[in-house]
């Protein structure tokens, strides 16, 4: 007969086991597909670093897209922020320079989809409310009325 437990060593200390679970970070920075991922982080620490030194209101309607070769490419939401940006390039020139990027030009795209989601989210329209929700709020209303006369005659 056979013994149906494992007649091997037990692992070591800090060695990998077959099917303990990962960090899904930890396991996309693993191997030669991680490149991608490492290059986005370090685009968005830089984005982080150089779209708060824009004038506060241009800021929202920035983002920094690629840095192709002495070249930064930032995105913008609306052609009256493209040219916005376009007079703030010496302050981002000289603030990636000084962050040791070797760029000479800024280069801006116009893109058609918000840039910043969330701060768009803050600026959600409210919708008016449908006739029966009206109505079911003048009823709910109307009963809390009569329920104060009938406590005040008692």
């Amino acid at each position: 007969m056979s013994d149906f437990r494992s007649r091997s060593k037990p692992p070591r200390i800090g060695a990998s086991r077959v099917g303990a679970p990962t960090a899904a970070l930890e396991a996309a920075l693993g191997g030669t597909s991680a490149d991608p991922i490492r290059r986005a982080m370090w685009l968005d620490a830089l984005d982080r670093r150089l779209v708060p030194l824009l004038p506060p209101t241009l800021a929202p309607h920035a983002r920094l897209a690629n840095v192709d070769g002495s070249r930064l490419v930032f995105l913008v939401d609306s052609p009256i922020w493209h040219a916005r940006l376009r007079l703030s390039a010496g302050v981002l020139l000289d603030a990636a320079r000084s962050i040791g990027l070797d760029v000479s030009d800024i280069v801006v795209r116009t893109s058609t989809r918000p840039l910043r989601p969330e701060v768009d989210a803050g600026r959600a329209r409210t919708t008016p409310p449908s006739p029966v929700a009206r109505a079911a709020l003048k009823a709910a209303l109307a009963s809390l009325q009569s329920g104060e006369d009938g406590d005040e005659r008692k």
